[in-house]
């Protein structure tokens, strides 16, 4: 592009708090994206989670590059994509870490499992996703994970777990 074109594109971008306030109005399930590697387990919470493709299973997850549970990932190879029911509104509080927990902490609410990679399954998800990474992008802020999907898991029913307006609520 013409250097005239880049400045129009960037005087017509939205500020960043703006953006923010706007993402906020989305509703999007919630989820919590888990991990197994040489500290131990990690794991955080999602909302930036969407299926790739079912031939083969693939999924994608959108994580802040300065996670340290994106690092656990990218070291490990793998990760666990665990959809959350209504109930569980307080582990995710805790993995969204609202509550000062880090690393091996955040597993202390929960009970947790694991699928073929060894990456944490939480036994009340709506479904359990475990992946391999297949591929990283770079974007922005944050890295695009495409996990290739090697087994399923979820043994929880009921309404799922919401995030809309930087609040938890059942649907």
């Amino acid at each position: 592009m013409n250097n005239m074109v880049d400045a129009a594109l960037r005087a017509s971008r939205p500020e960043a708090q703006a953006f923010r306030e706007a993402m906020a109005q989305v509703a999007s399930a919630a989820h919590i994206v888990t991990t197994l590697g040489p500290a131990g387990r990690a794991g955080l919470t999602a909302t930036a989670v969407a299926s790739v493709s079912d031939a083969p299973p693939t999924v994608l997850v959108c994580i802040e590059a300065a996670s340290r549970t994106l690092a656990a990932i990218e070291e490990s190879g793998i990760f666990c994509v665990n959809t959350l029911m209504a109930a569980d509104h307080e582990i995710a509080t805790v993995f969204s870490g609202q509550r000062g927990l880090a690393g091996e902490d955040r597993f202390g609410l929960g009970e947790w499992g694991e699928l073929s990679t060894g990456a944490p399954v939480l036994a009340s998800a709506l479904a359990s996703f475990d992946c391999r990474v297949a591929a990283v992008h770079r974007v922005a802020t944050h890295r695009i994970l495409i996990g290739q999907v090697v087994a399923l898991g979820g043994g929880g029913s009921g309404p799922g777990l919401v995030y809309r307006h930087r609040r938890f609520g059942g649907f």
